[in-house]
């Protein structure tokens, strides 16, 4: 009796790795592939209002995985704050979002082979760039930093900027106008969304771009699975070396 009980408790622990066991297998049979997006990161992922539509570099790489893969895409909304919550709990079988690799997220999760090299740079008000070259002079109390919640800005402004005001402004996508308005100095952020921004507000400047802070690295989160990280790796690969992805970068990064 009680070995019956065990084989029946191990059974049900062990399904949701059964289950998931083979995603790439899964995939194909379910016939859609299920990406994680967050909608408001400009220029890879951004969710139009007025449309209600995605769009971006990768969201463009996303369709081009599922016509890769034979299968439909299924867009799934996710944010940073919940990122790693969401890929625990299977919502999606890859983020596809202008994801920075690090470690905290990489103890959890895979990564792909990386796709974009980036940094953490700042962007102001384009009367302001001289005040804000150097992290001492981002890191004084009379500082008015601004970050969005739950991603490597806020560690990075938490870890790298302690003696800055740091105000955490809960949208992406309206946060810049913060800047604009003289509601906060600057954002201390990727070094490609700087340079996007700028081209949409002329009243910005991405400060040192190609000199950012640190260094760091784009590529999709992935679950543990290393047959489906394997399939991932090569398609994204052959994306790189065949042209496709540096002509849609072309298009949404300007180069």
């Amino acid at each position: 009796m009680k070995k019956t009980r065990f084989l029946l408790l191990l059974s049900i622990m062990l399904q949701p790795l059964i289950a998931n066991a083979d995603r790439l297998e899964d995939i194909l049979q379910r016939g859609s592939v299920r990406v994680g997006t967050t909608g408001d990161y400009r220029p890879f992922s951004y969710l139009d209002p007025q449309t209600s539509h995605y769009q971006g570099l990768d969201i463009e790489m996303a369709e081009n995985l599922a016509k890769s893969l034979g299968v439909k895409l299924t867009l799934v909304a996710t944010s940073w704050p919940t990122l790693m919550q969401d890929q625990a709990a299977d919502k999606f079988d890859i983020a596809m979002s202008g994801v920075s690799i690090n470690l905290q997220r990489q103890k959890q999760a895979l990564y792909s082979i990386p796709y974009l090299n980036d940094g953490k740079t700042p962007i102001s008000r384009c009367e302001n760039q001289q005040r804000f070259q150097t992290l001492q002079q981002i890191n004084q109390p009379t500082t008015r930093l601004i970050v969005n919640p739950g991603g490597t800005n806020e560690r990075f402004a938490r870890e790298r900027l302690p003696q800055a005001t740091l105000t955490v402004h809960p949208d992406n996508v309206s946060i810049f106008q913060q800047i604009i308005d003289g509601k906060a100095d600057l954002m201390v952020t990727d070094a490609l969304e700087t340079r996007y921004q700028q081209k949409l507000h002329p009243e910005l400047c991405a400060i040192h771009p190609n000199q950012p802070f640190d260094f760091s690295q784009k590529a999709y989160l992935l679950p543990n699975d290393w047959r489906w990280k394997a399939w991932v790796d090569q398609w994204l690969n052959q994306s790189l070396q065949n042209g496709s992805f540096t002509s849609l970068s072309a298009h949404w990064l300007g180069q």
